[in-house]
């Protein structure tokens, strides 16, 4: 059974740039894509742990009426086929319940938010929610569509550092595409993250896809983004601790976002690599 990515489309242009990169990522990993049209503002999603209530901006429900025919006519340009997701169950009369077994969802990065804050930035307080509570790593569309071909895995050497490690091998494996690694060193030695990466048994399949591991030394870290590839997915391992309004905000994931105009797949502290 192949991997399945939610995508919850607007029909707007920033929508469509949205779900072409979808699109792109469906195709490059062999995932079949299911859409989402809401019909209404507001949908819920029942996670193990926690129930997230999702606002939409009003954007995502213009032009209703041709809202599945362009999503079809996107589709049919990548060579894609689309899944239509009609919500079977119903909390309140105009608020559905979606589904969250998934492999991946595509989450622009103020889904409940101004795009105007997007720019600047922002990861909205339900995106956060999302990436802390499934068990499915969430995908960060760029603005305007580019592919990728490459993938990066930023690796500290944490615990959620490794299991975006895990998830960059996993896609590097079923897309063919290299793989890179990205350290900012802060002071460790070079050998302790290549140790870190052998203790958690993924070495000898890292080094099967590897082409390249920055490991930077100096200056600071906004500054060492530059050496990352442009054309590249970015992965990234979020944290889970603390309350939900300093979730990521402050961390170097929160500076990746920021800074880095490239599609980003965010691996928050419940995911699970598995089918």
């Amino acid at each position: 059974m192949s991997e399945r990515l939610l995508h919850v489309f607007g029909n707007t242009p920033h929508g469509r740039e949205a779900l072409l990169q979808s699109l792109h990522f469906c195709k490059t990993l062999g995932v079949s894509l299911h859409l989402h049209v809401p019909q209404s503002k507001q949908f819920l999603m029942y996670f193990e742990n926690d129930i997230v209530q999702v606002d939409l901006d009003a954007a995502y429900l213009t032009s209703p009426e041709t809202a599945e025919d362009h999503a079809r006519q996107l589709a049919e340009g990548c060579g894609v086929k689309i899944n239509f997701l009609k919500p079977r169950n119903y909390t309140a009369p105009n608020l559905p319940d979606v589904p969250t077994r998934f492999n991946y969802m595509a989450c622009p990065r103020g889904i409940s938010d101004l795009s105007s804050k997007i720019g600047l930035g922002y990861i909205g307080p339900k995106v956060r929610r999302i990436i802390q509570s499934s068990l499915f790593p969430v995908f960060l569309p760029g603005r305007v569509f580019k592919s990728w071909r490459s993938i990066t895995v930023f690796y500290g050497g944490s615990g959620n550092a490794g299991k975006a490690l895990h998830w960059g091998v996993h896609l590097s494996k079923i897309s063919g595409l290299p793989l890179d690694l990205f350290t900012f060193r802060e002071g460790r030695a070079e050998d302790y993250f290549s140790a870190q990466i052998r203790a958690s048994g993924v070495w000898e399949q890292v080094q099967r896809h590897l082409r390249a591991w920055h490991q930077i030394d100096r200056g600071g870290f906004e500054e060492s983004l530059y050496a990352v590839d442009h054309e590249a997915l970015l992965i990234v391992g979020a944290y889970g601790h603390g309350l939900i309004k300093d979730f990521l905000f402050g961390s170097k994931m929160e500076t990746i976002q920021a800074w880095m105009p490239n599609n980003m797949l965010v691996v928050g502290p419940n995911c699970v690599l598995g089918p």
